[in-house]
């Protein structure tokens, strides 16, 4: 088995209202790389958020008196503590330098994925501006298959992907946020291992290995790959959403 990822270069900076389909297409063909049935095309979120225009100014937010106590004890912003309870469902741990939320999709995070780096407002680069995540990115990734596979005419998956934090362990890593045609979970259970030994739990988290995989190929700085191209995902793509990612909240046992 061969599982390559392509970072696809010439993707242009992004603005409101772009095609990402469009412009990813048109990327895919200066690289040489023509869609096949099977393939998966990996978005950062960031980009997402620009063409959704998903931009915030902070001059334009006025902080509650929940988000001024919050901004006491993060030494953060307080403008910027309250669109992160904006976005949150709720606020699982505050501590200096740094809040820890269940966001409105239903993961938890830092900061509500409010992102200040490599952000361009449309009116300027500030201080000011952050970019707030997609509000359904399920919904982005599915219109960005639908045409892509329209123009392609070929059977493909979309996943858009973020940097998370993990309960436990130093350091972010990339995760699923937004699934088209890729499979979240695989499960194995009732399948013989080597041995003929059934398996009993175990469950493949197989978007978010390959978010993780797209995220050391795409870099975090200043590398302008905000696009992988992968060919050769060892499972079958499927209809699926985020959700089928999300432990319940009963089974949950860092909260």
């Amino acid at each position: 088995m061969t599982l390559l990822l392509s970072s696809i270069s010439g993707i242009p900076l992004i603005k409101p209202g772009d095609s990402i389909a469009e412009i990813i297409h048109k990327a895919l063909i200066q690289n040489g790389i023509e869609i096949d049935d099977g393939d998966i095309i990996v978005i950062t979120q960031k980009i997402i958020s620009k063409v959704e225009n998903r931009y915030v100014n902070l001059t334009q937010v006025i902080a509650s008196e929940r988000a001024s106590e919050l901004a006491q004890i993060t030494q953060k912003d307080p403008r910027f503590i309250q669109l992160v309870l904006d976005e949150s469902k709720s606020v699982l741990r505050a501590r200096q330098g740094t809040i820890i939320v269940e966001h409105k999709l239903g993961f938890i995070c830092a900061n509500a994925g409010i992102d200040h780096s490599n952000v361009y407002g449309p009116w300027g680069n500030t201080e000011d501006w952050v970019l707030l995540l997609p509000e359904n990115p399920d919904d982005s990734a599915n219109q960005i298959r639908t045409k892509l596979a329209q123009i392609s005419g070929k059977n493909l998956g979309v996943m858009i992907i973020d940097s998370h934090g993990r309960a436990w362990r130093q350091g972010t890593v990339g995760v699923a946020i937004g699934i088209s045609f890729v499979p979240g979970i695989v499960d194995l259970r009732g399948k013989e291992d080597l041995f003929g030994y059934r398996l009993k739990v175990t469950q493949i988290a197989a978007a978010d290995e390959l978010a993780a995989a797209a995220s050391l190929v795409m870099g975090q700085a200043d590398e302008r790959t905000p696009v992988i191209h992968v060919r050769g995902f060892p499972y079958s793509l499927r209809e699926a959403n985020f959700n089928e990612i999300l432990r319940p909240k009963d089974l949950d046992m860092f909260r």
